[in-house]
């Protein structure tokens, strides 16, 4: 220890009222037996010219008399040590000062724990720990580690409905201006690892920057999000903050309203039309707590000399009027500019075009040749082909915005791409010399709950993904995962077999999907703040009652479903039968309800044709099994030896 102390020849005791304690009497003679040195004892108020490297400066003083100290000698460059009492707590926090007086006076004489510290400055007064504008709701909160779970529900409600929006105008050092409305501001020069603190992040003490957190959720989910972050996760990152929080790291920051702007510095409430922030960097050259110094050598080689602004979640435009005015939404409001590029993509996508014609035509060639062939790739070619997709999603802009001009050009659109379909499949299926129904076209014949499902998933994704250019390039798998134009060229190929069945199963199929993505967009476009919901409840109505019509076959469809599928596990176990001391092996294929005829389709396969008593034997010990009465359709296979 002594080997590096040799520097300081000479220490000043900067104490005020603190000096006739009895530990001020220890803390002397501690100096003395353990150093060697006799300190020259001054007030606070003294002035000192510039600092000598020899030279060390104790301060035993309260928060504010040290802060007193620190603005006389900004330009000292003086060597600073702080050594612990019960009215400095701020300065011992700030600086990771031990609670232990002998050994703060160890840190202060140990030149390893010197380190160049920059001061935030506000309004022109020095703050230690945090200036906070408005309500953080939580962020500044730091005795929530102390809290009983049922405080924290207690405070976690109060929150919720208590947030306050106003608006302030903030600029940088860079002089860029960002006009926004937030309820709170937290701003902090740096941090140190704190379990009470809401923050992860450790911010640097010495890289001339501040900190400012800005607290403006836009709708209820999102500030919600942020509550159970503070509250019961207890940590945010600056890496990761949540969608409500905005974040600026610069030099400088002034904050502006039209109304004074009420803060607490330090704890201490404070007002001032403006609030000038800035950071003096490496002004002060402080010991430091051990406990803190090892991080404060690890963030040397880390400086980050860029400002940071990440403001894109926070409020803008017409947005910071409606939350000032009124309630905070449950879902976000759409920005005028948002809608408006959005709304003319949608717009463009509803008129029919020549391209649209000559895209449908190929998607729907494409996909009943693959029909016939039973090739999937060739049928998921003709999906990422088929242009159906666009119009709907403007049908579904269209019945949230109540945008009749809309509705009806998607709705003509759609019509003529349908017609197109039907009419060109038919035709293809009336040259080609097949008849013969591929499990591809099977597959698309019984449409269910399920199918339902994917329509609704699918209207979900594809209305998110046009509402947000990053995602746009999910479109693909949108079409792949909704498949419009197979069950429609299913349906021409219904026509031109003359086929009811076929007809029927495979257009329900289609309008499933087209229904259950028009109003699963529509809801989307709500969530998402494209549209009130006062103007979309007429057209989501009568979606609505359109869906629950095609619901009711689905269910029935899905029930037989189940039921076949129950009935396909209890056959799982019959693999064979013992005939006449011959094993005839059985692959059962599958299971199909007609009118309430259940037919079994099975492979036997035996060394010798089998006579239709052994048949029967076969049907009866499957019923057996089912027990219930069946239809077998049976494809033999004769294995010669």
């Amino acid at each position: 220890m002594k080997s590096l102390l040799l520097m300081y020849k000479k220490i000043y005791l900067i104490v005020d009222e603190l000096a006739s304690s009895e530990t001020f009497d220890e803390l002397l003679n501690y100096i003395k037996t353990q150093y060697k040195i006799v300190p020259d004892i001054h007030s606070h108020m003294d002035m000192f010219e510039e600092g000598d490297e020899n030279e060390l400066y104790l301060l035993y003083l309260d928060d504010d008399e040290i802060k007193i100290f620190f603005k006389n000698h900004l330009q000292s460059k003086l060597n600073i040590g702080i050594l612990p009492n019960d009215k400095a707590a701020l300065a011992m926090k700030n600086y990771g000062i031990s609670k232990d007086l002998f050994e703060a006076v160890d840190d202060a004489l140990n030149i390893e724990c010197r380190s160049e510290i920059d001061l935030l400055i506000c309004n022109e007064l020095i703050a230690f720990n945090s200036v906070v504008i408005g309500d953080m709701h939580g962020m500044n909160r730091l005795n929530l580690n102390e809290s009983s779970r049922w405080q924290k529900v207690k405070y976690f409600f109060n929150n919720l409905k208590n947030i306050k929006f106003k608006s302030y105008s903030l600029s940088t050092s860079k002089e860029h201006t960002i006009k926004t409305v937030a309820s709170g501001i937290t701003i902090l020069e740096h941090t140190i690892q704190d379990e009470k603190l809401a923050l992860k992040d450790s911010l640097s003490i010495h890289d001339g920057k501040l900190n400012a957190f800005i607290l403006a959720p836009t709708s209820l989910i999102s500030y919600l999000w942020y509550l159970l972050s503070i509250f019961f996760y207890q940590k945010v990152s600056i890496k990761a903050l949540p969608r409500s929080l905005g974040y600026i790291k610069t030099a400088n920051l002034t904050i502006s309203s039209s109304e004074p702007i009420e803060y607490m510095l330090d704890g201490a409430l404070l007002s001032a039309q403006e609030v000038e922030l800035n950071t003096m960097r490496d002004t002060m050259k402080v010991h430091l707590g051990r406990s803190l110094i090892d991080n404060v050598k690890v963030e040397n080689n880390q400086v980050e000399s860029k400002d940071i602004i990440n403001l894109n979640a926070l409020p803008h435009g017409e947005m910071n009027k409606f939350l000032i005015d009124k309630k905070l939404p449950l879902f976000k409001k759409a920005s005028e500019d948002d809608f408006k590029e959005l709304f003319l993509n949608l717009r463009s996508s509803a008129k029919f075009t020549y391209v649209f014609l000559i895209l449908m035509i190929l998607s729907t060639l494409l996909a009943t040749t693959g029909l016939f062939a039973n090739s999937a790739p060739v049928i998921i070619g003709a999906m990422i082909l088929a242009p159906l997709m666009a119009p709907i999603i403007s049908l579904s802009m269209g019945v949230v915005r109540a945008e009749n001009l809309l509705i009806s050009q998607s709705i003509r659109t759609l019509s003529i791409g349908i017609v197109m379909a039907l009419f060109f499949s038919a035709i293809f299926t009336f040259i080609i010399p097949l008849e013969r129904i591929t499990p591809e076209m099977q597959g698309r014949l019984n449409p269910n709950i399920l199918d339902l499902m994917v329509a609704i998933l699918s209207g979900i994704a594809g209305a998110y993904a046009n509402s947000k250019e990053e995602v746009a390039k999910s479109l693909a798998g949108v079409a792949i995962a909704v498949a419009l134009v197979p069950p429609l060229s299913v349906t021409g190929i219904g026509i031109g077999l003359g086929s009811f069945d076929v007809i029927y199963g495979s257009f329900l199929l289609f309008i499933t999907n087209l229904i259950g993505i028009t109003l699963s967009a529509a809801l989307t476009f709500i969530v998402l703040g494209y549209s009130p919901v006062t103007t979309a409840k007429k057209g989501i109505y009568y979606t609505s009652v359109l869906l629950t019509i095609i619901t009711i076959p689905l269910i029935f469809s899905f029930a037989d479903m189940i039921e076949k599928n129950k009935y396909m596990s209890d056959l799982e176990s019959v693999k064979s039968i013992i005939l006449h001391e011959e094993k005839i092996e059985l692959n059962i294929y599958d299971v199909k309800l007609n009118n309430d005829v259940l037919v079994v389709d099975l492979q036997s396969i035996s060394e010798k044709p089998l006579t239709h008593e052994e048949y029967v034997k076969i049907k009866q010990s499957i019923e057996k099994k089912l027990q219930r009465r069946i239809v077998l359709e049976v494809t033999p296979m004769i294995i010669v030896r």
